[in-house]
Parts: C-alpha cells; sequence; structure tokens
C-alpha cells in the first residue's frame, strides 16, 4: 500500500514539479553536462558597409534542423546566401538594405532590423515542428572618429557650407531607465510596465530651441504605416494614450532640448508578433516663444478629468478633447480623425531640418498570452504555479491517508470491543 501510495504521487506530479526524476530539459539521457555546446544559435558581424548574419540550422537547440528557406532578414525580407553548408545559413547585406532602420543616438548610429524565422509545411504534410521566431539585430557604430580603413584627406571647405553642418539639429529617442538617468540596456518589457521614453534634440551652435513631440504612433514593424498601428501621441503634442491608461509627460522637462514621457506597454491584439516600434514626430521651436496649440506637450490628468500642459497656459490643452489644434484662424476645418493620421500625417508634414521622424525598438514584450517559446523554456511565473499545485497535491493525498489511516483503526477497535463481548 505504501509503495502503490508513493508511485501515485510520483505520478500526479509528473511533469508539473519534476520532484519524481529531475532531469535538464537542454540534455537526453546520452549526454552530460560536459558535452552541450555553447555555439550561439545566430551570430551577427557588423562591417564598414554592410552586416553578416550566421544562423546555425540548430536554431532553438533542440536538434531539430530548420530549413533555410523558412529565414528571411528584415521587413523586405531578404533571402539567405546560397552555401553547401548544411549546419549554417548566412545573410549578408548593405547596411540600408532589406528595410534596415536607422537612429542617431549621442554617440553612435544604430542600424536595426531583424531575422524572421517562419516555418511552412514540409511536403504534403499540414503540421509544424518548429516555432514562429523574431530576433532583434542591432550594429551600433560610434559617431566621433574615422570608421573607414581608408586615409583621411585634407579638402577645403566653404565657409558657407561649414556654417550649414554647424546648425544640423540631431533628433534622437530613447529608452531610458526608470530614473531617468542612463539608457535602458534591455529592450525587453513586461505587459503591466512601463516604458520610459526620452526625446532630444541636439542643437550645436544653434540658437536656444524646444523640443515638442508632435505625433506618436507604435507598430509591430519599423514601418510607422503599416497596420496595425496605435496612436500615442496625437494632435500636436497631446499625448492620447494616457486616456486610457497612465501615460504622461514628465514635469518640470530636464531641459529645453529633452522631453521625457511614460507610455504603458501593451501588445496588439490578434497578433503573434511580441514586437512593438514606436515613431514620434519631432520638431522645435524658439526657447523664447510661448507654446501654443501646435508647440505644446499635454497629458490627461484622471483625477481632475481634464488636460494639463509642460509648460504654458492650460488653455493650449482644451483642443486635445476636439482634436483642432490648428493654428487661430483655421478652427473651422474638419479636425482630423484619430485613426486616419497614420496614414496621411506623412504627406502633410514639411520635411525640414526643424523637423524628424524617429524610431524606437523594437520593444520585445515577454510572457503575453500566445507568445512563442522555444521548447523547453518556462517562466518563473509557470514554474512558481506549477510547484504550488503540486505541493497542494501532496497536501490533499496526505489529508486523504491519515483519514483512511483513522478509520481503519477505528473499524479494528470497534470489531475487537465486539469480540471481547
Amino acid at each position: 500500500m505504501e509503495l502503490s501510495y508513493g508511485l501515485f504521487v510520483c505520478v500526479v506530479l509528473w511533469g508539473v514539479t519534476e520532484l519524481c526524476c529531475p532531469h535538464s530539459l537542454w540534455l537526453s539521457h546520452r549526454e552530460t553536462p560536459h558535452s552541450v555546446r555553447s555555439v550561439m544559435p545566430v551570430e551577427v558581424e557588423c562591417l564598414e558597409a554592410h552586416l553578416v548574419v550566421t544562423v546555425s540550422r540548430d536554431l532553438f537547440g533542440t536538434g531539430k534542423l530548420i530549413q533555410a528557406a523558412d529565414l528571411t532578414l528584415g521587413p523586405e525580407g531578404c533571402q539567405p546566401l546560397v552555401s553547401m553548408d548544411t549546419d549554417a545559413v548566412r545573410f549578408k547585406a548593405g547596411l540600408h538594405e532589406c528595410g534596415n532602420s536607422v537612429q542617431v543616438t549621442d554617440d553612435a548610429l544604430v542600424y536595426s532590423t531583424f531575422l524572421l524565422h517562419d516555418p511552412r509545411p514540409v511536403g504534403n504534410l499540414s503540421i509544424l515542428r518548429t516555432n514562429r521566431a523574431e530576433v532583434p539585430i542591432e550594429c551600433r557604430y560610434p559617431r566621433q572618429g574615422n570608421v573607414s580603413s581608408q586615409a583621411i584627406l585634407p579638402t577645403w571647405v566653404p565657409f558657407r557650407t561649414t556654417v550649414f553642418s554647424e546648425e544640423k539639429l540631431v533628433f534622437s529617442l530613447r529608452l531610458m531607465q526608470e530614473n531617468w538617468s542612463t539608457e535602458k540596456s534591455s529592450p525587453t518589457f513586461y505587459l503591466g510596465e512601463a516604458a520610459h521614453l526620452q526625446a532630444e534634440v541636439h542643437t550645436g551652435s544653434h540658437l536656444p530651441l524646444q523640443l515638442f513631440v508632435d505625433h506618436c504612433v507604435a507598430t509591430p514593424t519599423p514601418d510607422q504605416n503599416s497596420s496595425p498601428y496605435h496612436i500615442i501621441v496625437d494632435f500636436h503634442g497631446c499625448l492620447v494614450d494616457g486616456l486610457f491608461g497612465s501615460s504622461a509627460f514628465q514635469v518640470p522637462r530636464p531641459g529645453p532640448g529633452t522631453l521625457q514621457f511614460t507610455v504603458d506597454v501593451f501588445h496588439f491584439a490578434n497578433d503573434s508578433r511580441n514586437t512593438v516600434y514606436i515613431t514620434c514626430h519631432l520638431k522645435v521651436a524658439p526657447a523664447d516663444q510661448a507654446p501654443d496649440q501646435l508647440n505644446k506637450a499635454c497629458s490627461f490628468n484622471k483625477s481632475s478629468n481634464r488636460w494639463s500642459p509642460v509648460e504654458g497656459d492650460a488653455d493650449i490643452c482644451k483642443c486635445c478633447d476636439t482634436g483642432d489644434c490648428n493654428r487661430p484662424g483655421y478652427s473651422s476645418r474638419q479636425p482630423q480623425a484619430v485613426s486616419q493620421w497614420p496614414k496621411s500625417a506623412s504627406r502633410n508634414r514639411r520635411h525640414v531640418s526643424e523637423e524628424a521622424d524617429v524610431t524606437v525598438g523594437p520593444l520585445i514584450l515577454l510572457g503575453k498570452a500566445g507568445d512563442h517559446r522555444v521548447e523547453g523554456w518556462t517562466s518563473p511565473a509557470h514554474t512558481s504555479i506549477a510547484l504550488g499545485l503540486g505541493l497542494a497535491v501532496v497536501a490533499f493525498l496526505t489529508v486523504a491517508a491519515l483519514v483512511l489511516g483513522l478509520t481503519s483503526t477505528y473499524r479494528t477497535a470497534s470489531h475487537s470491543a465486539t469480540l471481547s463481548q
């Protein structure tokens, strides 16, 4: 009876807490810990004008090789190189090819793209044995110094050209830590967290300027005109995402050329991608110019149920409710619908040095419903739940055994008393 009871407990707990027969999820019964390979599944080499991506065909570390035809690079779906190598797949693309996006930070040029594994059924089968996966890829190049191996040739530059170069504005959008002191090292988030975004403009020798976030839209790819999409900032500086959460601009701003704001992390419904890209249209105005309806930063305060600006008179935010934030004298125009902005705004913007579109991403979401995990991976939350269920089963079976034991003892005692009479 004791053996059967212990065996039953092991059967119930098998696959839940793995207490009965502990083993490693990465090792088979013929392997030892010393035989585990340390080869990275994806390796990236950032060269002067292009990047090289090498992908192990054992991408998921399960021993099941993927098909080279199931791999593409970037939003434009660049194909891999033709190779006789049966263990790896190689891509080679220019930094501006395959739909790669570029972001300018304080000290680097960042080229971003992604590797996509989209498995398709083989032959007449209608099943898949590997997961769909998207791997973000980045190449960073320092902005200072000579990145070319060629010698620098001294040339005479007209004074006119030199002045123009010094006055060119550099816009940036970065993910920051919660205390805003340093840039966030990891782009991963869980639902319920907030992304801390910092927009900046570097003016060089230009006159003092004040930065504003005119529009912001979130998409699952770097293309701001793709679908689905979610508008974060609209109507020339209204943080409309705050109507549905706690997203808001930070008050006060650190300086005229910096604007900070938080956005509640989200994912797109019915979309299997775990990535979010945020593209913002940044612009500047003279630092001594008072904020107005076209140059403002407004957040929605749920406690007071009204909009409030980072600086300036509160009246400049009233148009956030109606969407009519044009210049005085143009208020009779029909306000632009929120859902139409991503498709039409790019045609209405003036592409001048005082404005720029900047993209940050990808923000990688972990733990959302329907995300694709490599076989054998488990999250801490799942492990805790499994352990709790296992302990509950053990407690229940222990109580049941005690009850059965007491019942058996009582029956034996009763039977003995009957016989003695």
